[in-house]
């Protein structure tokens, strides 16, 4: 979840502008940065973007920014959102891991996917209401979780894909030990204030990294991230 818009929507809209907003944020903001995945392009010009920020936001849920959801959270960036999403080579038939649920829309792109979504967000305000949306947009491979995400969820584990979209000072050693052999996790890690995504590939007992865009996205809380999850 990357940081930050605080803009209000001009006006309502009908769901044919939403829909040419949706095409143009695939071909301007997507494809013309190199995210050239055909079925992450499809899944991002499919999903409704503006049924998972708050009502006065709606009108800015195509742009090319973050955009605040409540409780500090945001929803990510389009691009970073397809670009993490497209480092993960998904084929359909993979178990998915997301570390910061949110407004659920990266779950959303990521359902379109992959065979199951897993998905775990710490504060119980917003993985109430994004399950909520998720079941009613029919997003039923989507399973949402309350808890530190930054330990993982090892009851379904092993998982083929793992996506963070909170900032590490690190990567988590759990969601490491939870991904399976051959499995993709991408993560934002480094400082508080300025990280880079960080694609790592399990291979036996090791893995080997690539060091992708830069991103600048709200912290990890958890007993693994910047914040104790004792102390909230």
């Amino acid at each position: 979840m990357a940081e930050l818009n605080t803009k209000s929507s001009p006006k309502p809209a009908t769901e044919d502008y939403f829909s040419e907003l949706r095409k143009s944020m695939v071909e301007r903001q997507i494809r013309r940065r190199g995210v050239t995945d055909e079925r992450v392009l499809h899944a991002m010009a499919t999903v409704l973007r503006h049924e998972f920020v708050p009502q006065q936001s709606k009108g800015l849920a195509y742009s090319d920014e973050p955009l605040l959801i409540g409780g500090g959270q945001t929803i990510s960036q389009p691009f970073i959102v397809a670009a993490m999403t497209a480092a993960l080579h998904l084929s359909g038939f993979e178990r998915v891991l997301e570390i910061g649920t949110g407004s659920g829309y990266q779950a959303a792109i990521l359902s379109m996917l992959a065979l199951d979504v897993y998905t775990v967000e710490y504060r119980s305000e917003l993985a109430h209401s994004a399950e909520e949306r998720l079941r009613r947009l029919e997003y039923h491979n989507v399973h949402v979780h309350c808890g530190d995400g930054s330990l993982g969820l090892k009851d379904f584990a092993p998982y083929d894909a793992i996506v963070v979209t909170a900032a590490a000072p690190s990567l988590p050693q759990p969601l490491l030990e939870q991904l399976n052999d051959g499995g993709r996790l991408i993560a934002p890690i480094g400082s508080e204030e300025h990280q880079q995504l960080l694609l790592v590939t399990r291979q036996g007992s090791g893995y080997s990294t690539e060091h992708r865009e830069p991103c600048r996205f709200v912290p990890l809380v958890g007993r693994h991230g910047w914040r104790d999850w004792e102390l909230l």
